[in-house]
This record gives structure tokens, sequence and C-alpha cells, in this order.
């Protein structure tokens, strides 16, 4: 099917040539079954009852240095005996990783005080094991999801590195935790440094991610941080789409050892225009960090993870929801909430296994048969030409095309058109007339159509049932204009 080229792409919206950041596919070869195999009935039983171990004495550590303080205490950093054990909780936890693996750290760099560089911005975040760049940066302060300081052991360990918690659903928890970063941050180094993931979720570092706008909010300094794990066999990379956290930890166990490298990076000082917009900052900070690690950057963010969930339950491929969601937010103005309707609406259509809507499916959700008005409006939303819409081009689409068309004079318009005598409705023979001159549609389904707009059944269309229908469906406006547009300059052709 040929398809008309009708508007310019908007190179800003258009996919970048990255993959999904957040999938991890764990291929094995026969010498990593063969190694996995052995290591389980060997080496591995014997490192996860030592990580048992030690992981108990490090919580005890932390119990201790953190048991009967008063709400005062809390509110200021650990000090006096409290503060003295900690390069004991540190050496422990140091040697859990040891124990499970990580002999080869790799440390590039020179790490600033807290005075010099009250936030610490690491990236890429990729999974738990990340947690060695916070025990080499002494249990620093961190920025954390508030369940996981309830977590049994390991909530102590968290709670012991004093962290700024946050609830993610929760406005007023941002709210509270952006305020805590300030006032630590300009604390003149009263305040241990505060590490933060700025990219909010785990990927598969093949690119950063959006970071949050969090740690750049204060306005201070900044000392970006690389993390790379730089083994043949990946086994730490946990993310949305991939193996389990156990898996991992026990295919990790299975390695006879795993590297790990931490690359500091020079401090970074923003300018007064950077202090005034966080999310410069944070962008121009991304910018550095990954040209150190050498990937690109993308606008995905914690939203396209949540999309993903919501079309998991949809019985959508993951990968549905996966569109960039900050990119979609910058240019078009579209809020989370609003891109959730939207993926309610798109599955409507798209009842393929793939997930993306055919040409022949928009005509069926629009009751109309194909037709070269439909198959123009379709070329809109198809932005790449593939023949198919995906969801990312499916919102574009109505933001950039549909939605536009669809103001209350477009509408005005489209009901005049319908109603030929003006008399303030429409009939069942002027809808099935129109529907028949201008998209060749057959009685039935327009009678089926006519059935659905008539919510009132009183048989006749209202304007404020037409405006109703046209709003849940603005493809109809763009389409009835371009039918009035093809019919109009064919008249002038006539003449």
């Amino acid at each position: 099917m040929k398809r008309p080229v009708t508007v310019p792409r908007q190179e800003s919206l258009m996919y970048p040539i990255v993959k999904n950041p957040f999938v991890h596919n764990l291929q094995f070869s026969t010498l990593d079954i063969v190694r996995i195999v052995f290591m389980s009935v060997t080496i591995a039983p014997v490192r996860l009852v030592s990580l048992a171990v030690l992981f108990m004495l490090a919580w005890l550590l932390a119990a201790i240095s953190l048991a009967n303080r008063t709400p005062e205490e809390k509110k200021k950093p650990l000090e006096g005996w409290r503060n003295s054990l900690r390069p004991l909780v540190v050496f422990v936890s140091r040697c859990v990783f040891f124990v499970g693996g990580f002999h080869w750290l790799t440390v590039k760099g020179e790490q600033h005080t807290a005075k010099e560089a009250p936030i610490i911005a690491l990236a890429p975040h990729s999974s738990y094991f990340d947690a060695l760049a916070i025990v080499y940066l002494n249990l620093s302060t961190v920025v954390a999801k508030k369940e996981t300081s309830l977590a049994p052991v390991i909530g102590t360990l968290i709670e012991y590195t004093q962290p700024v918690l946050v609830k993610r659903e929760d406005p007023n928890s941002r709210t509270n935790t952006v305020k805590e970063i300030h006032r630590r941050a300009h604390s003149e180094g009263k305040w241990p440094q505060i590490i933060i993931f700025p990219e909010g979720t785990c990927t598969n570092r093949s690119c950063l991610i959006n970071f949050k706008p969090g740690a750049f909010y204060p306005g201070t300094a900044v000392q970006p941080v690389c993390i790379r794990y730089p083994n043949h066999f990946d086994t730490i990379t946990w993310t949305w789409e991939g193996p389990g956290a156990f898996a991992l930890l026990w295919y990790t166990l299975c390695q006879f050892h795993t590297k790990c490298e931490i690359e500091f990076l020079p401090v970074y000082t923003p300018s007064e225009e950077e202090k005034k917009d966080a999310s410069l900052f944070a962008a121009n900070v991304r910018a550095k960090m990954a040209e150190a690690l050498g990937v690109p950057v993308t606008d995905h963010s914690y939203d396209d993870c949540r999309l993903m969930q919501k079309a998991a339950k949809l019985k959508l491929p993951k990968t549905v929801g996966l569109v960039e969601f900050m990119k979609l937010n910058k240019k078009l103005g579209l809020k989370f909430d609003a891109a959730k309707e939207l993926l309610d609406k798109y599955f409507d259509i798209a009842k393929n296994s793939d997930g993306n809507i055919t040409y022949e499916e928009f005509a069926k959700y629009l009751r109309l048969p194909k037709s070269d008005a439909l198959e123009e409006v379709f070329s809109l939303y198809d932005r790449d030409g593939s023949g198919t819409i995906d969801f990312r081009e499916y919102v574009i689409g109505l933001s950039l095309v549909s939605s536009p068309e669809n103001t209350e004079d477009t509408i005005k318009f489209a009901f005049q058109l319908f109603d030929e005598d003006n008399k303030g409705y429409i009939t069942k023979p002027e809808l099935r007339n129109i529907l028949h001159n201008a998209f060749n549609m057959d009685g039935l389904d327009s009678e089926a159509l006519f059935d659905e707009v008539d919510v009132k059944e009183d048989g006749k269309i209202c304007f404020e049932e037409f405006s109703q229908y046209a709003m849940k469906k603005p493809e109809y406006a763009k389409l009835f204009k371009t039918y009035h547009d093809a019919k109009t300059n064919g008249h002038q052709k006539q003449e």
C-alpha cells in the first residue's frame, strides 16, 4: 500500500538509534554453563553462607551504632562512638563483596570532600551490586526509596547511611526530599556527601537515560562518578526485563571473579544559569558522564518503566510503553496520567500480537472502510513509513495531527457538513449519505455508528452528542477536514 507523505517528520521526535535500556538478555555459552554447574556444587554455596554471616555482622554493628538515638540525634550526622564504628562497618561490608567474588576493584580519579562537592552523582545505575560503590564511598548518605529502609537487615544498613528517603508516588514526599537534600548540601561539609543515582531506575548501561533534577536543585557543586563492570559475562545487570535478583546473585557467585571500576570525574560547578535551572544542570552533568562512558543519552525515564508495566498488564508487549516519555513531555506537554489513558485507548485498537496498529485495525476502530482520506490520516501517524503505528507514533499523531484539528470550530464545521438543512440535528439518512460519499461506507456500518453516537436514543444526533463523540475520537475531525479539502480542491479544478 502506497503511503503519501503529507507532513514533514520532526527529527526531534524520532527514535534514537539505541537499544531498549530496560532489558537484559543473558546469553550462556557452553563454557558458562559448565562453569556455573561446577561452581554451584563447590564454591558458590560456601560464598553464600559466608555472605550471610558477614551480612549479619555488618547489620549487628550498624544496629549497635544506631541504637537508642534521640530524635535530636537523628537530625544530625552520626558522631562520637557511633561514628567511630564506621570504619569497621565499611570493612565488613567490603568483605561481603570480596567474598562474593569482587576481587578486582579499579578506582580512577580523585574523590573530593563533602565541602568541595556535597553531592555525588553516580551513574549508570544498573544493579543492586552498585552498592559496592556506596561501600567504597564510606557508606555515605544515600537517597533511597522509603520501602528499602523497611527491609530486614539491608534496611538497617541503609539507615546507617542516614539516608534521604523518598516515596515515589507521593508528591509531598518528593518536595520534602528536595528540601532535605538542599539542607544537607548547604551544611558546609558538616553532613557526609549525598550519593544519588540520578537516573532513578536501573538500566542495562547501554545509554544514560534522563537524569532526575533532585540532585541538582540545591545548585551546589556535584562530583560525577561513573561505574563500570568490564566483565565478559554480564551477571550484574538487573533491570525491568531479564533475569531476576536471586538468579543474578547466584550467577555472580558462580564466577571466579567479578570486575568493577569506579571513576571519579572532575567536580562540576554549576553556572548561574544552571543554578536557576536544575534540568539544564542535570542535562549538562549527564552529557559529561556520557562522554566519559562513551555511551549515548536518551530521554527514557522511570515513567517509561511504569508505562511498560501497564502495557504488560494490558497483555501487550512491554516495549509498547517504551516511548522516551521525557521527550514527549518536553515537546508535547504530555503528562503521565494522560499517557496512561492513551495507552488504554491504544489497546482498544491494537489487537495483534506485536502491539502495533495496522491500517486495517485503524479502519476497523473508526468503523470506516479503506479510503484515500483514511489512508492519508493513517500516514500522518505512521511517522517511519513502516505500515504500522506504534504507541509512540500514536501519541505524537494525536498531539500534532488529530487533537489540534479537533477544535470547536472544526467540530461545528463537521456537524454542519452532515446537517444539510440546518435543523440542529443529524438524521440517520444524512449520516449514511455523507459517510457513503466520503468513505464508501455501507448502510449497516453507518447505522451502527449512528446508534453509537445517538446516546439519547431518540433517532437523531444533536450537536452535544456529536461533539462528545468527536472529542473521544479526534481522528474523525481530521478525516472530515481532509475529505472537505479534497472535495473543495476538486471543485476548484473543475472550475
